[in-house]
């Protein structure tokens, strides 16, 4: 090997090392990008599952609002219909007493702004923590594509070391946008692109 040869394999060695460093950066800042997308994703698959847990509890305690409701109400138009039948009147206006204690109730089983547990109050609370788990899967679907895109960027940047094709390291910066674009759209709108 002559002394041409020596520096055009030197220069060529320089080269790919400096491009190997390149590679490497590109693959460090996709680790880095996939690191958020990640974190982001599983705070909002915890908070959708969160948010399905409080739904599925306002919903229960919904139902139990309406069955007692339900059995108050009947109770009382019952009374009511046996109030004929009555003929000592002290009975009757105990009778009847109870009858409007009853309406009352039903009522506030209805509705019960003070406390917010009225059946009225119950069915907006869990339609909003079922608009939340929403928001938060919808969320964590853009999260998920994007770091599968920050995934599969890291192995191409990895297969440009190996083959030396750059075509690969493009691809691979292109899949990087394209997460960061997904986790943009994950955190501002995630109802802007629907996936699933």
């Amino acid at each position: 090997m002559g002394a041409h040869e020596s520096m055009e394999h030197a220069e060529h060695a320089e080269h790919a090392s400096g491009s190997n460093k390149n590679i490497a950066l590109l693959i460090a800042v996709i680790a880095l990008f996939l690191a958020f997308s990640e974190t982001l994703g599983k705070g909002a698959q915890t908070e959708s599952i969160s948010k399905n847990v409080e739904a599925s509890n306002l919903w229960a305690f919904f139902q139990a609002k309406s069955i007692r409701r339900t059995v108050v109400q009947a109770t009382s138009d019952q009374a009511r219909l046996s109030l004929g039948l009555m003929g000592d009147d002290a009975a009757k206006a105990a009778l009847s007493k109870q009858i409007d204690d009853w309406k009352k109730t039903a009522d506030r089983y209805r509705s019960e702004p003070e406390t917010g547990e009225g059946s009225e109050q119950l069915a907006a609370r869990a339609k909003e923590a079922e608009h939340a788990r929403d928001l938060a899967m919808a969320r964590y679907h853009h999260y998920e594509v994007a770091s599968a895109a920050f995934q599969i960027g890291i192995v191409l940047a990895s297969a440009t070391i190996i083959t030396g094709m750059i075509a690969l390291a493009w691809v691979s910066g292109a899949l990087a946008i394209a997460g960061v674009a997904f986790t943009a759209i994950g955190l501002f709108a995630p109802h802007a692109v629907h996936l699933m």
